[in-house]
């Protein structure tokens, strides 16, 4: 059975991810209720499931509408409270969305929020605010090491996994990666296919992760141009990978 994805736009830069099968379609973070209730209308569409990242608004406020005009089960992380979750879940464990024909590795990513996760299956990531087109999430509940810890482990995926994030990032992330690295070719490269791409309205994402690993300096801690970065903002020589992220991670907040 074949799927086919598609980004719903939300609030000013978010993407709603709709999983469809025939007539068949499950949402990835329906931050609001609209665009998702439009697009069932204008294909005809019916709603089988609901996955959730994590517990922020602008990625859950859409579950109590939706579920309201039709009860599906609804899949999000067991470390966060988040109202109509359903089915709570943690590392490791497999969801099964049978409608659609097709199942997820559930990845525990800690470091945006406590409890947030990601949803794997084979050449697919709906990976939320946790790595972003040429960039990351910030860190607001875990620590730096947390953070460098969950994008290790989706660096360590095939490098031709596509890359469903939840925010159209890219351009902006894009000109302070170059700022990191302002000699890579790579950069250069991506900068201008994004550039095309916006003046064009059309999204920036899914990269993949090929993609972001050459061009997104929060994968690259051992690139030798990112370790001399953070260490002209540390003042001192990074002693790991933890130090060079925290370093570039720390840049960015304030760039």
């Amino acid at each position: 059975m074949s799927i086919a994805i598609h980004p719903l736009p939300a609030f000013e830069d978010n993407y709603i991810w709709t999983i469809r099968s025939g007539d068949t379609v499950a949402v990835v973070d329906p931050g609001e209720a609209a665009p998702v209730r439009r697009y069932l209308e204008q294909t005809g569409a019916k709603l089988c499931a609901i996955l959730i990242t994590h517990r922020h608004g602008d990625h859950t406020d859409g579950i109590a509408a939706l579920t309201s005009d039709t009860a599906v089960p609804v899949f999000g992380p067991s470390l966060e409270a988040v109202a109509g979750v359903t089915h709570p879940l943690g590392d490791g464990q497999r969801i099964v969305v049978p409608e659609l024909g097709i199942d997820f590795e559930v990845i525990a990513v800690p470091g945006h929020t406590r409890g947030h996760v990601a949803y794997y299956r084979r050449g697919l990531l709906f990976c939320g605010d946790v790595l972003f087109g040429a960039g990351c999430g910030r860190v607001f509940e875990g620590t730096m090491a947390e953070m460098q810890a969950s994008l290790a482990r989706l660096a360590a995926l095939p490098g031709d996994t596509a890359v469903y994030c939840a925010h159209e990032y890219t351009q902006a992330n894009l000109r302070f990666a170059r700022a990191v690295e302002p000699d890579s070719a790579a950069l250069l490269e991506r900068s201008a296919a994004v550039a095309k791409l916006r003046g064009e309205g059309r999204p920036t994402v899914p990269s993949t992760l090929a993609e972001e690993l050459a061009t997104n300096p929060f994968l690259r801690w051992d690139a030798p141009a990112v370790i001399a970065a953070a260490r002209g903002r540390r003042g001192s020589p990074p002693r790991d990978a933890v130090e060079v992220f925290a370093a570039i991670r720390e840049w960015k907040n304030g760039f």
